[in-house]
């Protein structure tokens, strides 16, 4: 399937899916897995320092 196909049927651009294939071009699905649950839980580490500053305006 042509990659223009491919990232029209799937709602990407074909710069998005070319981005893709060269981050998890070579990795086993578990890897992916586990890198997708790393980047969620980079994701709420960066919010904590400014929730807990929230819930401190918040309090004061």
């Amino acid at each position: 399937m042509p990659t223009a196909e491919f990232s029209r049927k799937h709602g990407l651009s074909q710069g998005g899916f070319y981005k893709f294939i060269s981050n998890y071009r070579g990795i086993e699905v578990s890897d992916a897995v586990k890198l997708k649950a790393l980047d969620d839980l980079k994701a709420k580490i960066q919010w904590l320092p400014t929730d807990t500053m929230l819930d401190n305006v918040v309090l004061k």
